[in-house]
């Protein structure tokens, strides 16, 4: 199944941008009809994210997750398969000046979760050595096509998230710069409680951590997806100063909360289909449960 899903993409990423993201629009509707699992983790996030919204308003913003999940899945074919020059076209780039003109320290770019998580990536990459982390897929085709689309231009090194930090923390020192995906509940182990949407939320240290012992300096890079066919944009935000803090639960909150207010300006397109609160404090249940 996932290979033909692969040999579909393949296939379709051949159409012009315009049809190619209103294919992916109604493959996304398709998916919120028919993968009733994700549906209820995605309504589940926005409930505890969003609960001064009323129930058709969730279900209208999980709609346009799905339609915008499904797009950016369509659209990983120019990603993977398509030429510099249309990686180009696709992804526009923001506040470069943020990361290049950082000459003195080691650079780790924060790169939160949303959908054009890699459509930013990937654009980066085409044109600068950036290394990145990785989790072991399941599936040995999606796999070898996630590898093989992070690091197709010949700059990148990816390391398992499966292998610690050593890895990475080596990598910075050597002077290369990182691309860091921290936002995703991977249990207790190295996490902290931070608020996130005023959920008390599974963070991991990650951050802080390999920016204390590689001495590098955090510059956020969020990727917004753009209405219609105008493709994406990755904006790199402003160095942080005084990060790390000295305070693993503090830095934790100061990340939680820069993530929550981008998911603000653009709420559908997050990565709600990760179950971002299943590792609980004590005595709470995993709300994605019945």
């Amino acid at each position: 199944m996932v290979r033909l899903g692969l040999g579909l993409i393949w296939l379709l990423h051949f159409l012009p941008l315009a049809l190619l993201s209103r294919a992916g629009g109604a493959l996304g509707l398709l998916l919120y009809a028919l993968a009733r699992a994700r549906s209820h983790v995605v309504l589940t996030n926005l409930e505890l994210c969003f609960p001064e919204l009323s129930e058709a308003a969730r279900r209208e913003l999980a709609r346009r997750h799905f339609r915008a999940f499904g797009r950016s899945l369509l659209e990983h074919g120019i990603l993977w398969w398509g030429s510099k020059e249309q990686v180009h076209k696709l992804v526009q780039v923001e506040g470069l000046e943020h990361w290049r003109g950082i000459e003195d320290r080691p650079v780790i770019l924060l790169a939160p979760h949303f959908i054009g998580l890699d459509m930013g990536g990937i654009r980066l990459a085409a044109d600068y050595r950036l290394n990145s982390v990785y989790s072991r897929q399941k599936s040995a085709a999606a796999d070898a096509i996630l590898i093989h689309g992070r690091t197709r231009f010949g700059q990148t090194t990816l390391f398992a998230r499966q292998d610690g930090i050593r890895p990475m923390i080596k990598s910075l020192k050597n002077g290369e710069p990182f691309y860091y995906l921290p936002d995703m509940d991977l249990g207790a182990r190295d996490s902290v409680f931070a608020p996130f949407f005023g959920v008390q939320t599974a963070t991991i240290t990650g951050l802080s951590r390999i920016a204390e012992l590689a001495g590098a300096v955090v510059v956020p890079c969020v990727t917004r997806q753009l209405l219609g066919s105008a493709g994406y944009v990755v904006r790199l935000y402003p160095a942080w100063s005084g990060f790390p803090g000295g305070d693993l639960e503090a830095d934790a909150r100061r990340m939680n909360a820069f993530i929550e207010a981008r998911v603000r300006e653009m709420p559908e397109q997050y990565y709600w289909l990760h179950k971002r609160f299943k590792t609980r404090p004590a005595g709470e249940p995993n709300p994605y449960e019945p």
